[in-house]
């Protein structure tokens, strides 16, 4: 069996209606040195073809510029892909890793396109041998992926209304997103906690926008709310000052969705400045995401993979990596987007109490609507 063919789809829904105000489908918060933000779900998928004309479907989470990742993908990964062998995969995400390494892109869009590859290779091999990626990667360790529920809500009332509906709908895991003030935030997660009872896990994700001392001084608030991590306090360069925090609080430090390789975590891992790591699937690929969780399990280090911007394909491939890793602990989900972000599939993984449940459907466990897909791609 060979790759007869490897396609990108550059895909973005259309999820806000764009105002007079707002026409741009890209723009940047006023507040703080915050990213660039999509008005729209983005991001880019990849079909690889057989000879044996079994299809697999990946994703490299892109949300800003999916055309970027697609690009990559056509330019680069498709002349080392085509004509190989997809049970080569080890040896295919290394062969693509080294193709642009000395030239410095070991990181960004270049592995976020290598990832996307990596998962439909697993799918490919998935289908070929009729087993679900998780056994072909390494075996079943879990039946349910036990997930947590985001919570936005810029006021005390309405983030706690929003974490007793998740909470009602089964959901033992809260994550609330804030970049307010230290004082705002524990307001608003003091009335959660207070709404949703002692047993439910509270975490909060900072989005890297606070310093050293402010994350501290927030943590230290925080752990008396019984608070499980704190996420993303503070720039993601800055590995001295993330081992500082952990070392300073009692509670958990998580970090490592931007990260995309073990090589980037080493010096985390060995610093121990984090206490939790989040690898996205979409921008690590199933392979390297591997390799990360048995790297992290060297050091003790729980795996809690990220969701944030990805897809149906980027939830897929990740239900499938959190079954197969001893040091898995939680996932996340956004029930609200959920199925905005399945409208290309006629089959997807379904949330039942709170967790995904594993079957032994052979691959990703979903089913693309081609229709769908070509529906949502944008131009070139």
């Amino acid at each position: 069996m060979k790759i007869v063919q490897v396609e990108a789809f550059a895909l973005r829904y259309q999820t806000e209606k764009a105002s007079e105000q707002a026409t741009a489908n890209y723009y940047l918060p006023a507040e703080g040195w915050r990213c660039i933000y999509s008005r729209h779900h983005e991001t880019m998928v990849v079909r690889i073809t057989t000879s044996e004309g079994i299809v697999g479907y990946g994703e490299g989470q892109s949300p800003v510029s999916p055309r970027t990742s697609k690009t990559a993908v056509e330019d680069l990964c498709r002349p080392i892909l085509v004509g190989q062998d997809p049970f080569d995969v080890e040896y295919l995400w290394q062969r693509m890793f080294t193709g642009m390494r000395e030239r410095g892109h070991y990181t960004g869009f270049y592995i976020d396109a290598l990832a996307g590859c990596d998962i439909a290779l697993w799918d490919i091999i998935g289908q070929a041998t009729g087993k679900p990626v998780h056994k072909v990667l390494g075996g079943r360790y879990r039946d349910r992926i036990p997930l947590y529920a985001g919570v936005g809500g810029s006021s005390p009332e309405a983030a706690a209304e929003q974490a007793a509906k998740s909470v009602s709908e089964g959901y033992g895991g809260l994550k609330i997103h804030s970049t307010l003030s230290r004082a705002e935030i524990l307001e608003i997660v003091a009335a959660v906690r207070e709404r949703v009872g002692p047993k439910i896990k509270l975490m909060v994700d900072l989005h890297t926008q606070y310093s050293v001392p402010e994350a501290t001084m927030l943590g230290r608030g925080l752990e008396e709310l019984d608070v499980m991590w704190l996420e993303s306090p503070t720039v993601p360069e800055d590995i001295p000052g993330q081992a500082a925090l952990a070392a300073a609080l009692d509670m958990s430090v998580a970090i490592g969705e931007w990260t995309r390789t073990r090589f980037e975590l080493r010096e985390v891992f060995e610093r121990r400045a984090c206490d939790i790591t989040m690898p996205d699937i979409a921008r690590t690929g199933l392979t390297e995401g591997k390799r990360i969780a048995s790297l992290a399990d060297t050091y003790n280090i729980p795996v809690t993979p990220h969701i944030g911007g990805g897809g149906i394909l980027s939830i897929a491939a990740t239900i499938q990596f959190s079954a197969a890793i001893p040091n898995f602990l939680i996932m996340e989900h956004s029930p609200g987007a959920y199925e905005m972000k399945g409208q290309i599939t006629s089959r997807k993984p379904m949330v039942q109490d709170g967790a995904f449940v594993l079957d032994d459907t052979p691959g990703l466990g979903v089913s693309v609507d081609t229709e769908a897909l070509e529906a949502f791609a944008i131009g070139s």
